[in-house]
């Protein structure tokens, strides 16, 4: 339990007026708000670091109640799955790590605590014993340490020692472990959350049997988006002429963000990026280089310490999607009221600002010259960092798009072209999918929207490559068709079944006027899939709500973001209560790049969810 530290008065007088009594308002405002010891002096460090993250206008009483809410705000979207899988709450200490990291970002700090997780789960980063081999040997090599001294902005300097790096005698696992080590050590100072972290990456002196593209595209993954650090930049020292190759297709896996960040400079350059004295001397520094010793500081008193994070890594995975409940979901009501302050030019205005964000990744794939031709419509690509593999070497204009709660829940595509229904249900095939979602007719206006991937008849069966599918049954509706297909693997002689749904009441220009049929078609997918996945639940092991659902339109971004949208919205209000459709389109079009294609697609969503909160009764009818 921290200490109660009296904090010196000058402090306060930049913010109040340093009177006694307003000193006492302060310490009162934190037992009443924070909920912990008068002022103690962690906390009043993580505020001091907060009033660097929010804007200098407020007023500082307006920093603690901000300060006091975010936290909250994260500990109890966390601390909801340790109730559930009963284990330890998430402390308010190691909470605040992860906002700093992320400046107080609520729903970003979220993603990076998930992102955090899976990389220790799937690398094996757990029970970390750094006095037992192989990771103690590991640790006291050098390859890895933190110097001794900081930047004149006040960062830790990390070092990674390329030529001490032998694939053939470590295995990736190990190293992981010592870089999660003591890089978590080096967080725990509140010096490191403040100012964040220098990498410096020394490859003097190495040679190609020291380099292992997989481990640098780990380690750059990490430092990117799932460790809670800021990090400041990472240096590349002494780069061999063999690396511009490998260099060019990791910074393909980097966004523009921390792109930006990353430099390679030669030996004689680095000073100009640090001071001689936060250097070793090998790199031209003034700093007595000894890793044994500093690191053996760092294994110092660590037997029977206990990684307060361990517990959580063997929760399930169920919400490392891209969309949880964040701090600015709005109730219903609110969602009304926003809605009428803004007006439709004003939801459109919404709409530009997101349209005019840029995508977050690359298109090299699909922009490769013998892919084009698969490509649908050319300016409607998919991303390369959630594009659905097609086999081994092959491309499919397809994406994957994170659920409510639930990763992967859609492949967003194009309506097959004929050149690629052998692609399509390869996808369906390997996917593993029960439902897929059509949201446009073949025809519509004269205009071809979509090829006749599937028997169309009753009865009726064509074959594509691998895959032959028979058409079984036909059950015509108001508003759309569902059809019950047979899906026979000549390959390997399975036959599985998949449900086709095609929404019938699109019009051909706009949006519909209602959202009624649309919300009706929604609701019976989704009976449809849960009564899907019960069926082969002895061989399905992956997420509860099954495999991903197929959505398409004509090019797979407006209707079918539309779709995936509505889901979202509609399935996060069923759990909590709110919901937030800007962020939702914003965090969709990181995966599905130009989803929501038109801005009266956009504000259809609005009005799609007033008017199902209306029938649900969370709304008045009259409003």
């Amino acid at each position: 339990m921290s200490s109660v530290t009296k904090i010196p008065q000058e402090h306060f007088k930049n913010v109040w007026s340093g009177s006694v009594r307003q000193d006492i308002e302060i310490t009162s405002f934190f037992l009443n708000k924070c909920q912990c010891h008068p002022l103690t002096k962690p906390t009043y460090n993580h505020w001091l670091l907060f009033q660097d993250s929010t804007p200098t206008q407020f007023h500082s009483k307006v920093h603690l109640e901000l300060f006091s809410e975010h936290s909250l705000q994260f500990l109890e979207e966390i601390n909801k799955w340790t109730i559930q899988h009963g284990v330890s709450p998430l402390s308010k200490e190691l909470a605040i790590k992860f906002l700093m990291a992320r400046k107080f970002d609520v729903l970003r700090a979220i993603e990076l605590f998930h992102s955090y997780r899976e990389t220790r789960l799937k690398e094996g980063i757990v029970r970390l014993q750094p006095q037992e081999e192989p990771l103690r040997s590991e640790l006291l090599s050098g390859k890895f340490t933190v110097l001794s001294v900081r930047d004149p902005s006040g960062a830790s300097i990390a070092l990674y020692t390329a030529k001490l790096h032998h694939p053939n005698k470590t295995g990736n696992h190990v190293v992981l472990q010592a870089l999660f080590y003591l890089l978590d050590r080096a967080v725990e100072s509140f010096e490191t959350q403040r100012n964040g972290l220098v990498f410096i990456y020394d490859m003097a002196g190495s040679n190609y049997t020291n380099f292992e593209l997989d481990l640098s595209k780990k380690i750059l993954n990490l430092l990117k988006g799932a460790f809670p650090a800021r990090l400041k930049k990472v240096l590349i020292v002494g780069a061999p002429v063999w690396f511009r190759v490998p260099y060019n297709l990791l910074s393909l896996l980097l966004k523009e963000k921390l792109r930006e960040r990353v430099q390679m400079v030669k030996m004689a350059e680095l000073c100009q990026h640090l001071p001689r004295d936060c250097l070793p001397q090998h790199l031209g520094g003034l700093l007595p280089l000894d890793m044994y010793s500093w690191n053996q500081q760092l294994l110092a008193g660590q037997n029977g310490r206990v990684d307060p994070v361990d517990e959580l890594v063997g929760i399930p995975i169920e919400d490392s999607s891209v969309h949880v409940p964040g701090p600015e979901s709005m109730r219903p009501q609110e969602l009304l009221a926003h809605l009428g302050r803004l007006q439709r030019s004003g939801i459109h205005q919404e709409y530009e600002a997101l349209r005019r964000e840029t995508p977050p990744g690359t298109f090299h794939c699909a922009q490769a010259a013998y892919n084009q031709e698969k490509n649908r419509y050319g300016d409607v690509l998919c991303l390369d960092q959630t594009r659905v593999p097609a086999g081994q070497h092959d491309y499919i204009n397809a994406s994957f798009m994170d659920g409510y709660k639930q990763k992967n829940a859609y492949i967003g595509t194009q309506g097959p072209l004929e050149k690629t229904y052998n692609d399509f249900w390869r996808m369906v095939w390997e996917q593993s999918v029960l439902v897929i979602v059509m949201t446009t007719r073949t025809e519509e206006g004269s205009r071809r929207k979509c090829g006749q991937y599937w028997p169309l008849e009753e009865g009726g069966q064509e074959v594509y490559g691998h895959i032959a599918v028979v058409n079984q049954r036909v059950d015509h509706h108001t508003h759309y068709n569902h059809t019950t297909l047979e899906l026979h693997n000549t390959e390997t002689c399975e036959q599985r079944q998949v449900s086709h749904f095609q929404y019938l009441s699109w019009p051909d220009y706009g949006v519909p006027t209602s959202a009624v049929t649309l919300i009706d078609f929604l609701g019976a997918v989704k009976r449809q899939q849960r009564k899907m996945v019960r069926a082969v639940s002895s061989q399905w092991m992956g997420h509860p709500l099954g495999p991903p659902m197929v959505v398409h339109c004509s090019a797979g971004i407006g209707r079918t973001g539309t779709f995936c949208a509505l889901d979202i919205c509609l399935s996060q209000l069923q759990d909590v209560g709110t919901l937030n459709v800007c962020q939702t389109v914003r965090r969709m079009r990181t995966q599905r790049a130009f989803s929501i294609q038109t801005p009266d697609q956009y504000y259809f969503c609005y009005n799609a969810i007033l008017e199902h909160a209306q029938r649900q009764g969370l709304l008045p009818s009259n409003q």
